[in-house]
């Protein structure tokens, strides 16, 4: 049941000696956390080079499934939704992370896993430039891209101006947190939170009574980072943790964007350096952004795509990705490796094959759709 499925993923989230990336593993070695602590008296079976601490902590894990059971109660009476890493509403994309978080905590509508994804981030002290940059970019992204979701950390500054843009325009948004659901930080920034569960939604792997502490903002910057297909660094000072959320983008082979400023505005120049060092592309406005990301298709393309061969030759492998893709919009390439029963190396190799005939096509954050019918 999921049920059960939740409150293992949650202990195991918490044990002490298991690091996210050690959970990972396990959990991809038997596709459960529920199997995980089926098998906790044999831990080296799973990883043979356990250590004697992670064995030790499987051997008095009855606190952390007690805190575990509390937990679902609480989330049971809120109505928070939980999503483990094998629940279809997971965040696919954040399955490419090695220290995805084993469980998300969630309030609102929002589809995380919806065709287009971006972060807009930037430093807490923003300046008008930053506040008539959200608002102007937000906009034109609702026109040119009505489906777009907008995540953000909730925070004072860029954040809360990129939240707020969503709402006034009807884009959704959602807000990452660095602490559990059972409080809102900053308070000030109540309303906007509340308006943003109505369409959007606020996403933690805090469990409640977890307070914002300084920790908590950076780890919650990688599943902000991890979420996306893109992250836009709309203005940062030289060392602002903007920064840091775009380079884990970056370790996560995700697409980063910057906004220039002048050389004299100490909040432009994270942005500039990130330029101007080649980890970041340059950012005008939303025209260029989508035609960056191959979000915004020109009909002379269209057109070209339509007069290549409808019938080409497919493989067995290459025919099953096609049905798998053949009744959605896009799918994330890790959705196809699931749906398909595939391995990743034949998925992603069957891939390439399938965007060189011209069946499929790749668009932002490892995600195909059909181009042709077969």
């Amino acid at each position: 049941m999921m049920s059960q499925e939740i409150i293992c993923s949650i202990a195991l989230s918490n044990l002490p000696h298991v690091g996210l990336v050690t959970a990972k593993r396990l959990y991809e070695e038997v596709g459960s956390a529920v199997s995980i602590f089926e098998h906790r008296k044999h831990i080296t079976d799973l990883i043979p080079d356990a250590t004697p601490q992670l064995q030790e902590a499987f051997d008095h894990c009855d606190d952390a499934l007690k805190l575990a059971e509390k937990e679902y109660e609480y989330i049971e009476k809120k109505h928070i939704k939980a999503y483990p890493m094998n629940s279809p509403q997971y965040p696919q994309r954040l399955l490419e992370c090695n220290d995805a978080p084993l469980v998300l905590f969630f309030c609102g509508k929002a589809d995380l896993n919806c065709q287009h994804v971006v972060n807009i981030i930037g430093t807490r002290r923003c300046t008008q430039y930053g506040k008539d940059i959200c608002r102007e970019f937000v906009a034109d992204l609702k026109r040119e891209c009505p489906d777009m979701l907008i995540v953000s950390g909730l925070a004072y500054g860029i954040d809360i101006h990129a939240h707020r843009a969503a709402v006034q325009n009807g884009l959704t948004t959602v807000g990452v947190l660095a602490h559990g659901l059972d409080r809102i930080y900053p308070a000030l920034h109540r309303p906007t939170a509340v308006k943003m569960t109505e369409n959007g939604g606020l996403l933690t792997e805090y469990l409640s009574g977890t307070t914002p502490e300084k920790i908590n903002f950076v780890r919650r910057n990688r599943i902000v980072a991890g979420i996306s297909d893109a992250t836009i660094v709309v203005e940062s000072a030289e060392h602002g943790g903007a920064l840091i959320t775009a380079e884990l983008a970056s370790t996560y082979n995700r697409d980063v964007f910057a906004f220039p400023g002048r050389i004299s505005d100490e909040f432009s120049e994270g942005c500039n350096k990130l330029i101007a060092r080649q980890k970041a592309t340059m950012m005008l406005n939303a025209d260029e952004f989508l035609k960056a990301m191959n979000w915004k298709q020109s009909s002379s393309v269209k057109d070209e795509y339509t007069q290549q061969s409808l019938f080409p030759e497919l493989s067995p492998n290459e025919a099953a990705i096609v049905d798998v893709l053949r009744n959605s919009d896009s799918k994330q390439i890790n959705q196809i490796v699931v749906e398909t029963g595939l391995n990743f190396q034949i998925v992603s190799s069957s891939l390439y094959e399938l965007e060189y005939k011209g069946v499929v096509a790749l668009l932002g954050g490892a995600r195909y759709r059909l181009i042709i019918p077969c």
